[in-house]
């Protein structure tokens, strides 16, 4: 993900700082030279980060820090809170019209993964806010953009309006808006064209289709990746179209951050959403303090949570509970609790939002997924009856399981195994709440 290497640093920094049994002028300094340093390697804005070491040097003076009982925990406070600050201060979310339509032009460079993007926005306004949605593609130019977006698009409960390649696409946002009017939409989204890089012709195109839609928002998608780039595409976009707002692609990759920690506070715009991987679900609302929270590795819970109800049936998930701390749960259960958790994105990004977890490797992390794949495929191979009753297999019934899954009798073996450790380990939490003390020997079935 993005940030990580920088919050590598920062971790590092802190231990430091916590090593010292008093925070004197020299060590407070020392330690800022290298927050300096390691937001500059991030690709952070030279500007934005002499502001950012000035702002931290003059609040914590003012704090009065170097005579708290805790300075370490006072610093970190004001890191973190300085860092939310570059990010937006507070979750800036749409503008939406209180009657009517609201309309969306999504505006950037080809390569940012615009088009996809459109799909990731109309799928949070659709599937999750339960907005009438039209999509309308304006992108005549790039072979295959209508056919994409389309494709896109039908992975979504939202609606796909084109009026082909043939058409001026000031007309075809027209027509859309027009459309959207009379069939009663909530929201309609405007795919432009993306060039290789900035160029008249395409900010005047734009410039038209901002005059004739008036649109309620003007985003720009803006790739993680970018760097300080993304800082000068936005001021340009800016100062032609004035935009309303950042959505930040790739926010889930290995970018150093920089563009997102620097583009607020050198252009004035929020950053409204943030795109967090490939499926088209892979979009969330951008939450200034939670993101901070994440690069100072203190987690992200409400995120969490979020995914949680998102993914998980309620209902179900009562009864699963108490058939889990009960110890009377089958093979049937842990694959549906398996597949819930899936739905909620790779153990690696889930992990990273849960405080004082350890980082997993991505070979664990591969590891653990194919173990999952085993688990699954060996499950889908057994009747109903030897799911609910696995104690009653016997040597041929796990042979036909084994050819039927492609997997071997040792893998069966292997599976049945944690699924025993796992009802033990459950008696053993409900024991636990009952007396307070865990019994020797607990263990979890599916660590190394």
């Amino acid at each position: 993900m993005a940030f990580e290497s920088l919050g590598d640093k920062f971790a590092g920094i802190f231990k430091k700082m916590r090593g010292n049994a008093t925070l004197t002028e020299k060590n407070m300094d020392d330690m800022l030279k290298e927050i300096r340093v390691a937001l500059l390697e991030a690709d952070v804005n030279f500007k934005v980060v002499k502001a950012f070491v000035n702002d931290v040097k003059e609040k914590a003076i003012g704090q009065d820090v170097y005579h708290k009982v805790n300075p370490s925990q006072m610093v970190v406070k004001i890191v973190h809170d300085e860092i939310q600050s570059l990010l937006g201060e507070e979750q800036c979310g749409l503008t939406v019209e209180s009657s009517g339509l609201t309309s969306i032009l999504l505006l950037g460079l080809q390569g940012t993964g615009k088009t996809t993007t459109a799909g990731k926005l109309s799928y949070q306004l659709a599937n999750k806010e339960g907005k009438k949605v039209l999509v309308a593609a304006l992108d005549v130019y790039r072979p295959g953009a209508i056919e994409q977006l389309e494709a896109v698009i039908g992975k979504t409960s939202a609606s796909f309006f084109s009026l082909g390649k043939d058409k001026d696409p000031v007309d075809i946002a027209k027509e859309a808006k027009k459309k959207a009017l009379a069939e009663g939409y909530d929201v309609l989204i405007l795919d432009t064209a993306g060039r290789l890089q900035i160029d008249e012709g395409l900010m005047e195109e734009l410039r038209r289709i901002n005059h004739e839609i008036h649109p309620t928002e003007a985003l720009l998608l803006v790739d993680a990746a970018a760097g300080q780039d993304a800082v000068n595409v936005a001021n340009v976009f800016n100062k032609e179209l004035r935009l309303t707002g950042i959505i930040m692609s790739r926010l889930d990759g290995d970018a150093r951050g920089g563009a997102a920690l620097s583009i607020k506070y050198l252009t004035g715009l929020p950053i409204k959403y943030a795109g967090v991987g490939e499926k088209v679900s892979d979009i969330e609302p951008f939450y200034p303090d939670r993101m901070a929270d994440r690069i100072l590795g203190m987690g992200d819970v409400v995120t969490l949570v979020e995914k949680a109800k998102e993914a998980v049936d309620e209902k179900q998930a009562e009864k699963d509970a108490k058939k889990f701390l009960d110890g009377d749960f089958t093979l049937e259960d842990m694959l549906r609790q398996m597949k819930q958790v899936q739905k909620m994105g790779s153990m690696k990004s889930l992990l990273k939002l849960i405080p004082g977890m350890p980082k997993i490797s991505d070979e664990d992390q591969a590891r653990g997924e194919r173990e999952m794949k085993t688990f699954e495929a060996i499950i889908n191979s057994m009747t109903p009856y030897e799911r609910r009753h696995p104690e009653t297999l016997r040597y041929s019934q796990k042979n036909r399981i084994a050819k039927g899954s492609g997997k071997t009798n040792a893998d069966i073996n292997r599976v049945l195994k944690k699924y025993e450790q796992s009802k033990e380990m459950m008696r053993q939490m409900k024991q636990y709440s009952k007396t307070g003390r865990m019994p020797r020997g607990g263990n979890n079935p599916w660590g190394r």
